[in-house]
């Protein structure tokens, strides 16, 4: 069966009529319109979680949201449990923190299409070049992971390296760890349906931790039980609430 399409629905190149591939086949980038229509579909189906009430789009259904919402809680659970102080919630947040920035910098590195517009390296506008995209996913790994050197200093001053290999820590880095592999593979799956602005895919990390920045600085003064309640609202709202902004603004 002919298939007749103008415009394919990857890559958006512009059948001329001058072709001599088949009609079901892009020229450009060989997707058959077909299947990779029916893709789309489907993963539309998947990313856009629908309400059973409403049966329109809506956080019910967003199973990783809920899965951030879980680990949230079981961290805030063990801390109550094991008595934690506010430096030992501040090292659990710093690994969750530490796994956002591994999982940018892979999904610009494995960015297909992507715009650069309003994006400027050393004050110069940059083309969506794979030489851009190594640079930028480069000077995100070592900014962001400078930022987190100096955290673990001061984390570490407080509670010696051993607090990273405490079983309580390690229960909650490995549920940060399947929530982010979940949201990662979710957002990827958008990056290859869209073109994201890789700028404003490298700045979105930053306020993650913006708490665990305020900690530090009012530190002192937010010691003991008080202290680790406001540290632990403040993560958690700051999670949730950049989780539905972003995906928001990916779905668009």
């Amino acid at each position: 069966m002919t298939v007749t399409v103008e415009t394919c629905p990857k890559c958006g190149y512009v059948r001329s009529g001058r072709e001599t591939n088949p009609d079901w086949q892009c020229p450009a980038c060989g997707v058959a319109y077909r299947k990779y229509a029916a893709y789309l579909a489907r993963m539309e189906a998947r990313l856009a979680p629908r309400s059973p009430a409403t049966g329109v789009p809506g956080l019910a259904g967003d199973a990783s949201l809920w899965t951030l919402v879980g680990a949230n809680l079981l961290t805030l659970v063990l801390a109550f449990v094991f008595s934690w102080q506010l430096y030992d919630l501040m090292a659990v947040y710093w690994v969750q923190s530490v796994i956002i920035g591994v999982s940018y910098v892979a999904r610009m590195l494995k960015l297909e299409s992507f715009s650069t517009e309003g994006f400027r390296i050393n004050n110069r506008a940059v083309a969506p070049t794979a030489a851009t995209k190594r640079q930028t996913a480069g000077f995100f790994a070592l900014h962001f992971g400078f930022f987190h050197v100096v955290y673990l200093v001061f984390i570490f001053a407080e509670t010696g390296p051993g607090i990273l290999f405490e079983l309580g820590l390690v229960a909650c880095a490995v549920a940060f760890g399947f929530n982010h592999l979940y949201s990662y593979r979710y957002h990827r799956e958008l990056d290859r349906q869209g073109t994201p602005n890789i700028g404003k895919l490298m700045f979105t990390p930053y306020a993650r931790i913006v708490p665990m920045h305020l900690t530090i600085i009012f530190g002192a003064t937010m010691a003991g039980g008080p202290g680790l309640l406001l540290f632990g609202v403040l993560k958690t709202a700051a999670d949730l609430v950049m989780h539905v902004l972003e995906h928001r603004a990916l779905r668009k």
